[in-house]
């Protein structure tokens, strides 16, 4: 396999940041539904562990799932519904001679079926007997603390498929070295995509969780809305034509409002207010990822610029109604209902457009997130990972599973049916079958592509427990309540983040003198 092209993480580093929230902040507000653990039995007596398998040349799921790319079958659930309380039911343990697999729960219950289906059939065509189970890993709060405890008791499930932070779970010495399997996908498929992935899965020059598929956000426009006015959606590259676009497309009279960010305590409202500060050449930390530089003229600046949108009279006409209170479902809910132009999300929003046949799908367009002052476009895709634990009893037959379920016959129906959501994670993978199920999905391909290693809030350093802890505890959408309270000018609010930003970085190990 090629050298990594970005700097990997070490394991001195890895161990200072120690605990903190999710990594994938770019996968908010997507509506991931959570599902009682359902276990599947296959067949009873296993094999030794099975030789590398060539997947069948068909796919292994209902014919009905992998024909209608967009729509699903069944219904599923509203990003509202899917918010509901995470399940603590026992997380399923492993043992020798019986394949356990757990893995999320999907948006669309076609991608999750046609995944589940795979996993039985690969069980099914090598004698192994099979445990697997919808426990949602997103939806263990103690997922993490519950894993060490199986490790350590030497009964942890033998695979994962989930969207958590990889450096917490390497931190507490759950995860298998899966180099090989790496190796051996980007032998068949090119290279893993996007960049950032090794940022986050290579430790010590070692893969730790295998790229099973790639998501992204973007923000969303309606096209017909803008050109109504003339105006051209992809001429919209900078932050300030954009909020003058919403403006001038606003009609409150016809419940018609330009702008749909928000900046509430929310996925979606922490990413427009780190979009918007990096923009303007705001940083959380140094290239070293250890030192905050949080504080400075740049994110005052940019504070200052959402201060304006937010409370100025020019710009009120196209705020929407409440939107002060939204919560991390309601711009899709506003868009959905053809009440917002713009608006940035994971792409549960345009799915969900196409699966109800809204009457504008056609006409949204997809945007890339707009240059920074500087020129630059910071943007990439997050990872959905497949994970062996340290000390799985299966750890050949899991391993075989991953490439199992990375060739195409088995991943491209789960992406026809998942309407953006889930996306190749190697290059090659990309192909012109995927390339046909949707015109945005060259859009997406450019962001998921981008040579640059943005890290979201650690950009330009790597992640880390610290930075990820600050959209844990609201600092931003607290400190743009500040301002919007009239309780803090932009200059003492962005001082009291940085503060607080600090304290955080002090309890994790890394003082700032």
């Amino acid at each position: 396999m090629d050298e990594p092209r970005n700097r990997t993480i070490s394991r001195r580093a890895m161990l200072r940041a120690a605990f903190g929230g999710l990594s994938a902040a770019v996968l908010a507000a997507c509506g991931q539904q959570t599902a009682a653990p359902a276990a599947t039995t296959a067949p009873a007596e296993p094999t030794a562990a099975p030789a590398p398998t060539t997947a069948p040349a068909e796919p292994t799921a209902a014919p009905a799932a992998t024909t209608a790319p967009a729509a699903t079958t069944a219904p599923s659930p509203t990003p509202a519904a899917a918010a509901a309380a995470p399940t603590e039911a026992p997380l399923p343990q492993g043992a020798a001679g019986k394949l356990t697999v757990i893995h999320r729960t999907e948006y669309f219950e076609d991608a999750q079926t046609l995944f589940r289906n795979a996993v039985v059939k690969f069980a099914e065509d090598n004698g192994i007997q099979l445990d697997i189970s919808t426990a949602n890993p997103e939806a263990f709060g103690d997922f993490n603390a519950k894993m060490q405890a199986a490790v350590q008791a030497g009964n942890p499930p033998d695979v994962a498929y989930h969207t958590l932070s990889i450096p917490q779970l390497y931190f507490l010495d759950v995860l298998e070295d899966v180099t090989d399997v790496v190796e051996e996908a980007v032998a068949k498929y090119g290279p893993v995509v996007p960049v950032t992935a090794e940022l986050n899965a290579v430790v010590d020059g070692r893969w730790y969780a295998v790229p099973f598929q790639s998501q992204t956000a973007a923000t969303f426009a309606r096209g017909d809305v803008l050109k109504a006015k003339g105006i051209d959606p992809l001429s919209l590259d900078t932050w300030d034509k954009r909020r003058d676009a919403a403006l001038e497309v606003s009609d409150p009279a016809n419940e018609m409002w330009g702008w749909g960010f928000t900046m509430n305590r929310s996925g979606d409202g922490h990413g427009f207010i780190t979009d918007v500060i990096q923009a303007f050449g705001g940083r959380f930390v140094d290239e070293t990822g250890e030192r905050v530089t949080f504080n400075s003229p740049e994110t005052v600046a940019a504070v200052t610029w959402l201060q304006e949108t937010y409370m100025s009279d020019k710009y009120r006409p196209m705020l929407p109604p409440g939107i002060e209170s939204w919560t991390d479902t309601s711009n899709n809910e506003n868009f959905l209902a053809g009440k917002i132009a713009f608006t940035q999300n994971q792409f549960s929003v345009y799915a969900q457009s196409k699966r109800d046949g809204v009457p504008f799908f056609q006409d949204i367009v997809v945007l890339r997130k707009p240059k920074t002052n500087d020129g630059l476009v910071l943007e990439s895709g997050a990872n959905g990972w497949l994970t062996i634990f340290k000390g799985a009893q299966n750890i050949d037959a899991a391993k075989q599973l991953i490439l199992y379920l990375l060739d195409p016959a088995n991943f491209t129906p789960i992406v026809k049916v998942s309407s953006g959501l889930i996306l190749p994670a190697y290059q090659n993978l990309w192909t012109d079958e995927v390339m046909a199920i949707d015109p945005n999905f060259v859009t997406l391909r450019d962001i998921i592509f981008n040579e640059t290693a943005y890290t979201g809030q650690a950009y330009p350093a790597q992640p880390n427990a610290a930075v990820a802890a600050i959209d844990a505890q609201s600092i931003l959408s607290q400190m743009m309540s500040n301002v919007t309270n009239g309780s803090m000018t932009p200059e003492q609010a962005v001082e009291d983040a940085h503060n607080k930003i600090v304290q955080i970085f002090e309890e994790f190990g890394l003082p700032q003198g």
